[in-house]
């Protein structure tokens, strides 16, 4: 048995007004992803806890993964450092480092969050930015993929600081989201000194002088220790793989012990490589890999900028190009199943993740009937089944049959 999990990032919604009142799901053309259903098992399942704040992609994924994150999850970043080969002391603390686009008013807390990404800046600019800031500031930065980025500082015992994350206060003013707490200062020092040094940068006066967000500032948040969770083969017996983009989503396969091949020319964004990855994943299951964990961030990306074309595009192209291919390439492979949801909802209406439950489908090509549904794959048809899956790190379990 092969078994894949397409997730595509935040594609749960609310009824968009400007759709006449259908979600993104609802209104995307997703003929290999609504065929599936009309076989498979649709749900409902509750992958965030009530009690975990914020409802972010790292609790979710480790939850769809099928690890309790009340067991397992110590912060975000860690994870992102993990991913990109930082080593860790048991007394350092990793925290994500934005960097993003605020508005031009004299002092630093009066300004706006306009963009949390700096217009999704790319990868080589964004690389400069940081080493220039790391060598002015000397803090412990380190480079990763577009506007994500990692610090590292030394801290033992429980830090006493709070942070939010950025992209869950855009378009609103900086002054109520600031860092708070005894060691939290220092970081707002460094934050507000990079604004310094980051606005009169060249590559920031050419991003200007072409109509792109300038990245204006470093901007912390998603703190946490040192990661660790069970071996993945150990506990279900397979040979796993986990395809990403995102340094999130890669850490959390490192930590269980799974593979992570690196895929060319990926962003996290709706210009992503979703061919390498789609072929990435069919090359592990046929050279003996058991288990592909097939992460898109494309349409969380969309709906934290409230676009609403973009995040129905970015379904479409994942039945496209990787849901209908990988269901191709698997009838060649013998028995299969696929588990096709998102991690948690990013609704276009509050641009930011909420904690509601989010459909998710099971195909088993051994269980296929000669009867199908008329269930499409979307919020409302996953509803009318009845089935509730909660806490949603159960949900592994049920897809694995180990139950």
């Amino acid at each position: 048995m092969k078994y894949v999990v397409i997730l595509g990032d935040g594609m749960a919604d609310l009824p968009v007004p400007e759709l006449d009142g259908r979600t993104p799901l609802e209104a995307a053309n997703k003929p290999n992803i609504d065929e599936l259903a009309k076989y498979g098992e649709l749900g409902m399942v509750k992958t965030v806890p009530d009690h975990l704040n914020p409802p972010g992609s790292d609790i979710a994924n480790m939850s769809v993964m099928g690890y309790n994150p009340d067991i397992y999850y110590t912060g975000r970043s860690p994870l992102e450092a993990v991913s990109m080969g930082i080593k860790m002391s048991d007394t350092d603390l990793a925290l994500r480092c934005n960097l993003v686009t605020l508005s031009d008013e004299p002092d630093y807390e009066d300004k706006t969050m306009i963009d949390y990404s700096s217009g999704e800046i790319t990868t080589d600019e964004a690389r400069e930015l940081i080493n220039y800031v790391k060598e002015k500031l000397d803090i412990n930065l380190y480079p990763g993929v577009s506007y994500r980025h990692c610090l590292i500082v030394d801290l033992p015992g429980k830090p006493d600081m709070s942070f939010t994350p950025p992209h869950d206060i855009t378009g609103k003013p900086i002054k109520d989201y600031l860092p708070k707490g005894k060691d939290a200062q220092p970081l707002f020092d460094f934050m507000k000194k990079s604004y310094e040094l980051l606005r009169e940068h060249p590559i920031n006066k050419a991003r200007a002088a072409s109509g792109k967000n300038t990245a204006d500032s470093l901007w912390f948040w998603g703190e946490g220790r040192k990661p660790g969770l069970a071996d993945f083969k150990e506990t279900t017996g397979l040979r796993g793989c986990v395809v990403s983009a995102v340094d999130l989503v890669k850490g959390l396969g490192i930590c269980a012990g799974m593979e992570v091949p690196e895929v060319p020319d990926v962003t996290g964004t709706i210009d992503t490589n979703f061919e390498g990855k789609r072929d990435a994943a069919t090359e592990f299951l046929k050279n003996g890999g058991d288990f592909v964990y097939i992460h898109m961030e494309a349409p969380d990306e969309c709906g934290h900028h409230g676009d609403i074309e973009g995040k129905i595009k970015s379904i479409e192209l994942i039945d496209e190009k990787v849901v209908g291919p990988i269901t191709d390439a698997l009838k060649g492979m013998g028995d299969y199943r696929i588990l096709v949801m998102p991690d948690h909802p990013t609704p276009i209406s509050i641009k930011t993740h909420t904690h509601e439950p989010v459909p998710y489908l099971i195909y088993d090509s051994t269980k296929q009937s000669s009867e199908p549904s008329e269930l499409r794959y979307t919020e409302k048809d996953a509803a009318t089944t009845g089935i509730y899956v909660d806490p949603g790190y159960t949900l592994m379990k049920r897809f694995l049959a180990l139950d």
